[in-house]
C-alpha cells in the first residue's frame, strides 16, 4: 500500500469527520441481530456452587474458554507502535498466560475474595466475563458497527472491523472488553497515525449456542455452577434459586438488564466492596478486573451520560472515526 501523503491524509480526515459522526449517531445503521427465530439465551451463575476450582492451577471454566478460543487470540505485528500522539500502547502478547483478569488472551476469569458478613469471614469465588446486556451500550457507541448482538442475545466484537478505540470499554459499566495493539484493520490504513488495535471479550460461545450446544465454560464446570438456557427461563431459575437460599440476584436490572444472572447468599454490595478493597490493597489500577456495582444504570439513558461517553473516549477512538472513512475513500482511490 502506498503511503498517504500529508495532503491526502488531511483531505480524507475532513470528510471522515462527517462520516464518523453519522456512524456515531447511528445514521448509517449498525449490526442487527443475526438470523431469525433464535430464542434469546441467558445464563445463571450460582455463587453458592462455585469454589473457583480450589486446588487446581486453572479454574475449569477459564481453561475451557482459553482452549475453545485459542485460534482467535491476537497475533500482533511487531514492532507495535504507540497510539499516536500518545507514548503508550496496550500489549498483552508477552503475558498470554495471565488468568487472574480479563485480557485479549483470557476472556473469563474467577475473582476470589473474602467477604465479612455479620462478623463472619466468608470466601466467595465469582466467575467474570461479558454480561451480554439486553441493550448493549458498547454496540450503540461503536463507531464502526464492529459489535453485533446475535439473535441469541450474545454480543460479539468482530475484530475485522474494530479499530481499537476502546469506546466499548469506556461505556461498559464493568469495563469488560480488553485491547491489544498491533492487530486489526488500522494496520492497512495508516498505522503510524490511526487506530489502537482491536478489542476482545467473551462472545458467549454464540456458535455453540446457535447449534444447540452448551458453551465451553458451562460444559467444563465440575460443580454445575453455570447454566445456559432461554433467557426468560434463566431469569425464572435465578429467582427461584435466590428464593430458596434467601439470597440475591445480580444482572437482572444492571445496565438496563443483562442475559447473565448471578445468584448469591451474600449481598452483592459486599462482594463489590471486597473486590475494590482487594484491588486497592494490590495497587492494581489496570483494566480487566471488574467490580459488581449494584443497580448501575445505562449511561446512555441521559443526555449527560451520552456527552460524557464521548468525552472520555481515548484519542485512539477519535482517530478511529477518521480512519473508518479514510479506508472507504482509499478503496475508491485505488479503484
Amino acid at each position: 500500500m502506498a503511503a498517504l501523503s500529508r495532503r491526502s491524509f488531511l483531505r480524507r480526515s475532513v470528510a471522515a469527520g462527517a462520516v464518523g459522526a453519522g456512524i456515531l449517531y447511528g445514521l448509517t445503521g449498525r449490526a442487527e441481530a443475526a438470523g431469525s427465530g433464535t430464542v434469546p439465551m441467558g445464563s445463571v451463575i450460582d455463587l453458592t456452587r462455585c469454589d473457583g476450582c480450589k486446588g487446581e492451577a486453572v479454574p475449569a471454566c477459564v481453561a475451557a474458554c482459553r482452549t475453545k478460543n485459542a485460534d482467535r487470540f491476537p497475533e500482533p505485528v511487531q514492532p507495535i507502535l504507540d497510539y499516536w500522539p500518545q507514548k503508550k500502547h496496550e500489549d498483552w502478547s508477552q503475558q498470554r498466560d495471565v488468568i487472574t483478569r480479563l485480557t485479549p488472551y483470557n476472556w473469563t476469569y474467577v475473582e476470589t475474595v473474602t467477604v465479612e458478613v455479620d462478623g463472619v469471614a466468608q470466601e466467595v469465588s465469582v466467575p467474570r466475563r461479558c454480561m451480554h446486556c439486553e441493550n448493549p451500550t458498547c454496540m450503540s457507541l461503536c463507531p464502526f458497527s464492529a459489535i453485533e448482538q446475535h439473535a441469541s442475545g450474545m454480543v460479539e466484537i468482530h475484530q475485522s472491523a474494530c479499530m481499537g478505540g476502546a469506546k466499548c470499554r469506556d461505556v461498559c459499566p464493568w469495563g469488560i472488553p480488553q485491547r491489544q495493539a498491533g492487530v486489526g484493520p488500522y494496520l492497512d490504513i495508516a498505522p503510524q497515525y490511526l487506530g489502537g488495535g482491536a478489542m476482545f471479550k467473551c462472545d458467549g460461545c454464540v456458535d455453540l449456542l446457535e447449534a444447540g450446544e452448551t458453551p465451553a465454560c458451562a460444559a467444563a464446570c465440575p460443580r454445575g455452577a453455570i447454566t445456559f438456557g432461554p433467557r426468560e427461563e434463566m431469569r425464572a431459575l435465578a429467582r427461584r434459586r435466590a428464593e430458596e437460599i434467601g439470597g440475591y440476584i445480580y444482572g437482572e436490572t444492571e445496565n438496563g438488564g443483562t442475559s447473565t444472572f448471578y445468584v448469591s447468599k451474600i449481598p452483592f454490595e459486599l462482594i463489590d466492596a471486597a473486590i475494590r478493597k482487594r484491588k486497592a490493597e494490590e495497587s492494581d489500577t489496570r483494566p480487566g478486573r471488574p467490580g459488581m456495582p449494584v443497580g448501575v444504570g445505562n449511561m446512555l439513558d441521559t443526555p449527560t451520560g451520552l456527552a460524557l461517553s464521548m468525552l472520555i473516549a481515548p484519542v485512539a477512538g477519535v482517530a478511529a472515526a477518521v480512519a473508518g472513512a479514510a479506508r472507504v475513500m482509499k478503496k475508491g482511490d485505488d479503484a
